[in-house]
């Protein structure tokens, strides 16, 4: 891959897309991760107003460091780069508390984690209404179209996204081409979402490089009977995943009532 050639072309698709829609800039949730970090700075570069968000909740501080790290790099390189904190630990902890309890531990805790990237999907939409801005995605293409590795309504609610057809592998060449923060691209990638310093790997069951192994593998209709041990057991990792989520994957179906019946 051409990374300064890719890099350019997403800057350029950015630009004409916010052209043709009439807004002003654009509103990106910053993480301390490798995708929201190559993504504000694609947005950076095109010269529109970008407003850099950071959503703290209950957050690890190895995330934050790197989140505000990369944010004042940022400000510091595009006049057009702002930024702004919502703490949103007290409105998460007031939610808790409203909702009824959960009997599971372990789905009382993915339940909270997505509520999380929710409310956090909100507060993006409200700056970015305040300021005539477009929600910028973060998801890459392993995420978001081969396992699911996102919030249907939470980081999968934006307006565009730039770096949904790069693998993760892509995503960190970009980032030694754009000048992201050296903590960030050497970090573990992880969602945050859980309030502790579990990794995307730790959760999944395999790495990004083995989950873009078994994206290849399907699309070129491979089976896992012709795989070593840990093939067979990441293929089955990815199918699985790719399966279960094909419900974020997929168009919202809608009931279609036939013509007479009305």
């Amino acid at each position: 891959m051409n990374s300064e050639k890719v890099a350019s072309h997403i800057v350029n698709w950015l630009q004409s897309y916010a052209q043709k829609s009439g807004v002003k800039g654009f509103v990106v949730g910053v993480s301390g991760g490798i995708d929201s970090a190559v993504t504000s700075t694609l947005c950076a570069k095109t010269g529109f107003p970008t407003i850099c968000v950071e959503m703290p909740i209950h957050q690890d501080a190895n995330q934050v460091s790197r989140a505000l790290e990369h944010i004042e790099q940022l400000k510091g390189r595009y006049p057009n780069v702002s930024s702004v904190r919502t703490d949103l630990t007290a409105p998460f902890e007031t939610f808790q508390k409203a909702v009824p309890a959960s009997e599971s531990t372990e789905l009382k805790a993915l339940v909270l984690a997505n509520t999380r990237a929710r409310m956090r999907m909100t507060s993006l939409y409200y700056i970015a209404g305040m300021h005539s801005s477009l929600v910028v995605g973060t998801g890459n293409k392993v995420e978001d179209f081969g396992v699911g590795f996102y919030t249907k309504y939470g980081d999968g609610g934006v307006d565009v996204s730039p770096i949904a057809d790069l693998l993760k592998s892509e995503v960190f060449a970009l980032a030694v081409v754009l000048g992201v923060p050296d903590s960030i691209q050497k970090a573990a990638p992880t969602d945050g979402l859980f309030g502790d310093s579990r990794t995307d790997e730790d959760q999944l069951g395999a790495s990004y490089d083995e989950l873009e192994w078994a994206m290849k593998m399907q699309n070129a209709g491979k089976h896992n009977t012709d795989f070593s041990d840990r093939e067979k057991e990441v293929y089955d990792i990815y199918i699985r995943l790719n399966t279960a989520n094909q419900h974020k994957m997929q168009p919202i179906p809608v009931c279609v009532i036939p013509a007479h019946l009305k």
